[in-house]
């Protein structure tokens, strides 16, 4: 339901300045993601998006078979398809996960940090507006404010405050960059959890092969 509600807000907040061009509408019904059948995700596809066929040359509804939609031109934000991704605490310098450690914040808490970062304070540079933002490296940020209290109706009742929507919309963010992410945790908890067994097994096997050389070595030396 999380994920559900991360692409509503997706969808009615974000989607006017930031593009999801590296996601397939069809995911949303994979398994792990939101949840959705694949009946409603072409229903999704073909309620909210349209695509150019160049087979058609014209506009036609989109498909489960296509991607979200790229964001481009004045003004509009950088893509959020690998964005959670490419905050992650693990990209600080020298790859150790400084950012994590120091900062306390990765992909997903990052941009939870920065839609709830603004402090309403504003600047004008060269005759552009900024907007304080603590999450932000430089402090200081052209997107304004974009969430508050009520801004949306969840379908599930939800009460669409503004950190419930960054809580939301970054753990949709946080699947569309990693849409395996779970079923490779659990296939290395697996691994994992086996390699540990082989190991005990191999070392038990090699005590047993041994012991007669170790100590028949002894008594024949007494």
């Amino acid at each position: 339901m999380q994920l559900q509600r991360g692409l509503k807000v997706y969808v009615e907040v974000c989607s006017a300045c930031h593009g999801l061009q590296y996601v397939p509408l069809r995911t949303l019904a994979d398994p792990g993601g939101p949840g959705y059948t694949e009946d409603e995700v072409r229903a999704f596809a073909a309620e909210n998006y349209e695509v150019f066929d160049a087979e058609l040359d014209d506009y036609r509804e989109a498909k489960p078979a296509d991607h979200f939609p790229a964001v481009s031109g004045d003004g509009m934000g950088p893509d959020l398809s690998l964005m959670a991704k490419a905050r992650a605490g693990f990209h600080g310098p020298y790859g150790l996960g400084l950012n994590q450690l120091f900062k306390g914040m990765g992909g997903a808490e990052y941009i939870r940090s920065f839609l709830l970062g603004f402090t309403d304070e504003e600047d004008e540079v060269a005759g552009q507006y900024l907007y304080e933002n603590t999450a932000f490296s430089t402090g200081w940020v052209q997107m304004t404010p974009q969430l508050e209290d009520d801004l949306i109706d969840y379908d599930d009742g939800t009460f669409a405050s503004a950190e419930q929507m960054a809580e939301d919309v970054s753990a949709f963010l946080m699947w569309a960059a990693e849409p395996k992410m779970m079923a490779r945790k659990q296939t290395g908890i697996v691994a994992v959890s086996l390699l540990i067994l082989m190991s005990v097994l191999l070392y038990l096997t090699n005590k047993k092969l041994w012991y007669p050389v170790k100590h028949g070595g002894r008594e024949a030396d007494l």
